[in-house]
């Protein structure tokens, strides 16, 4: 096969391409330029789309004997990534960029253009498996449940899964695939792990956002309404947050308080306690499933964060929704979140969290 295979510049994407390459396909390394003005060097294992990333995937290429390009997606990333980030947390929503990145990047922007050029898949490091089912491929966690990487890819529809190639799907350990790296000579084996935010390297979204959306003051009240001090804006919080509440008085009972809920159009910040969290009922919009779409309620384990706990639940298909019962509750839910629905190891597809009834 003709595989085209995205590199960022770390030991993930780099040995995924090695081991595409010794699977005998017809390799093509390509880095995405998501940043209009990289920086030079990465801010120690923040961030990513540094020049010095670009070099570290040539490197790579190079190594591997591949051809390899840059394409600069960051007009389509600034669109698709950062303004829908910024839109999302005005609105009083919790997103995931990492999820639209795959699901418009890497797995709309490449992968159309991959197609387009003759490609037939594009290959990644994430840590998932791409693995044959009675109706085509099926997309499935990892074998290494501590690097799972299939609730970021749950946003792919069944076509993109047929496209995809993952091959550190069955390692074992992230260090093993390390490990692997040095034995090839690959100079980014023990490069660190980008975390965070991307376009965020320096870790601060409160500012970040308060740079592209300005302040807008409000109140942080109770659930009775009662005043407990003020913000510079809704942006700044999430549903679950207990630090930075900016409140001037405790809570009666000398408990811990929680942001229960956001309102952006009338500027307040409502927390209470801990117990509040708990949800036992979702309502998601703009499903996506790479399995065939459910008829009637399914009982599906469902994901509500990259590393968080699969809980089972009864899911339903209610036209443009999808109504979720959990069966065990989960805690600090927002609207914005991404729900991924599980089969076992398989991913049936997922949906944007619209709506919570507590527990």
């Amino acid at each position: 096969m003709r595989v085209l295979a995205a590199m960022s510049g770390g030991v993930d994407s780099a040995v995924a391409a090695a081991r595409a390459v010794d699977a005998g396909h017809d390799v093509v390394g390509v880095h995405m330029a998501l940043n209009r003005a990289p920086g030079t060097l990465r801010t120690g294992s923040r961030g990513c789309c540094t020049i010095e990333d670009a070099l570290d995937a040539r490197r790579a290429a190079d190594l591997l004997g591949i051809p390899f390009y840059v394409w600069d997606l960051s007009e389509s990333f600034l669109e698709e990534v950062v303004e829908d980030f910024v839109a999302e947390y005005a609105a009083g929503r919790t997103p995931n960029p990492c999820v639209r990145c795959n699901e418009r990047i890497k797995f709309a922007a490449l992968l159309d253009k991959g197609i387009a050029l003759g490609f037939d898949a594009v290959c990644t490091g994430h840590y998932a498996r791409v693995l044959p089912g009675p109706h085509g491929a099926e997309l499935h966690r990892a074998a290494d449940a501590a690097k799972d990487q299939s609730y970021v890819l749950a946003v792919l529809d069944a076509d993109q899964v047929a496209h995809a190639m993952f091959p550190l799907g069955d390692a074992p350990t992230k260090e093993r695939v390390r490990a692997e790296a040095e034995r090839r000579g690959l100079p980014v084996a023990r490069k660190p792990d980008s975390h965070d935010i991307c376009f965020i390297p320096d870790g601060d979204t409160r500012g970040f956002l308060a740079e592209k959306l300005g302040e807008e003051p409000g109140e942080v009240v109770d659930e009775d309404g009662a005043v407990l001090g003020t913000h510079t804006g809704t942006y700044g919080f999430t549903v679950g947050q207990r630090k930075g509440l900016g409140l001037t008085r405790p809570a009666a009972d000398g408990r811990p308080r929680y942001v229960l809920s956001i309102e952006p159009v009338r500027r307040t910040v409502t927390v209470g306690p801990a117990e509040r969290l708990a949800v036992g009922e979702l309502r998601a919009v703009e499903a996506v499933w790479s399995a065939p779409e459910p008829v009637g309620p399914v009982e599906v384990h469902v994901q509500v964060r990259a590393h968080g706990e699969a809980v089972p639940a009864v899911a339903e298909v209610a036209g443009e929704e999808v109504l979720v019962a959990l069966r065990a509750p989960l805690t600090g839910v927002a609207p914005g979140q991404t729900v991924a629905f599980y089969a076992g190891s398989r991913v049936l597809g997922s949906a944007t969290i619209s709506a919570t009834t507590p527990a």
